[in-house]
């Protein structure tokens, strides 16, 4: 997103997935690259798949209960489109109404026909790995995290409503909110790298759009004021970092590594850097707490913490 000319403009945001993957290590520091699983044999050349492929496998080998499950939803598909295609459409279909077949070949094909949703999940599994402290491992966020799910199958209905088909993104948009407890509307424009931590509640409105490497926790609304229409959501910028239970409402603008505080209500424009807090929210004049990584991204350093 921050190559773009105007990041408020629609545009196709570049994904920054890292060389190296790092993770925190205890001291929040990421001064050298942490191993990751190495990739089972028949390497991809798609370092995430790979990994991740490998990460199943060894699950599955420690576990048998656990094998059939791996086979089917990971290690028997060629690609994590194809994985996540059918991931979802596991999740989402409806017995005798939406048949799951059809609906991991709608999913698919918008996959396929928008591969910078797949670039967007791969960015997506690394931040999950690399910020949350619970997820040891991409297969496990891959799996069982339903803010990751949601998000892609947002990023599915979006490409399927930047195509002009708007009845299949709106049905995506409805089973993923009443599937996951996440509601985002298939306009909305989500850059890379975000993590939906715990996700459940997360509102976010038609015309919203979200910078790369922004973490959101649960309970967050970025919405409108009211009856307004046209351009009526909140623009969130790169690296920052939305609180539990935050309102960001109407057409406001998050600066690039602002913090907004748990509860708060955001009703006015926050400058980049800058925590706000309370509700109406106001920004806090105090030297902000140091940064312990090189970007000095809240939304990805997750520190919501500020000093004297």
């Amino acid at each position: 997103m921050a190559a773009c000319v105007d990041k408020w403009q629609p545009a196709a945001y570049p994904c920054r997935l890292p060389e190296k993957f790092y993770c925190l290590l205890p001291d929040c520091t990421t001064d050298r690259p942490v191993a990751v699983a190495t990739a089972a044999s028949g390497s991809t050349g798609d370092r995430v798949w790979d990994v991740l492929r490998a990460e199943a496998q060894a699950d599955a080998d420690d576990e048998p209960l656990l094998r059939k499950f791996y086979q089917d939803l990971v290690l028997s598909r060629p690609s994590l489109e194809a994985a996540l295609a059918s991931m979802l459409a596991a999740k989402l279909c409806i017995p005798g109404a939406l048949p799951q077949d059809q609906l991991r070949d709608l999913l698919a094909g918008a996959f396929a026909a928008h591969p910078e949703a797949g670039r967007a999940a791969r960015a997506d599994l690394v931040a999950a790995r690399d910020r949350d402290p619970a997820c040891a491992k991409m297969v496990h966020c891959f799996l069982y995290y339903k803010g990751f799910l949601a998000l892609q199958a947002h990023r599915a209905a979006h490409g399927l409503w930047s195509d002009g088909r708007r009845a299949p993104a709106l049905l995506l948009q409805s089973r993923a909110s009443e599937v996951f407890g996440v509601d985002v509307h298939p306009g909305a424009r989500i850059g890379c790298g975000i993590l939906l931590d715990h996700a459940t509640g997360v509102v976010i409105g038609e015309t919203a759009v979200v910078g790369d490497d922004v973490s959101i926790l649960h309970g967050v609304t970025l919405g409108g004021t009211g009856k307004e229409s046209g351009d009526r959501h909140p623009k969130v910028g790169d690296g920052v970092l939305i609180g539990a239970g935050a309102s960001v409402l109407g057409n406001v603008h998050i600066g690039d590594r602002a913090k907004i505080g748990a509860g708060a209500v955001v009703l006015r424009d926050v400058t980049d850097g800058t925590t706000a807090v309370g509700n109406p929210a106001k920004p806090i004049i105090k030297k902000a707490a140091p940064q312990r990584r090189p970007e000095e991204l809240p939304g990805v350093t997750m520190e919501q913490r500020w000093s004297d």
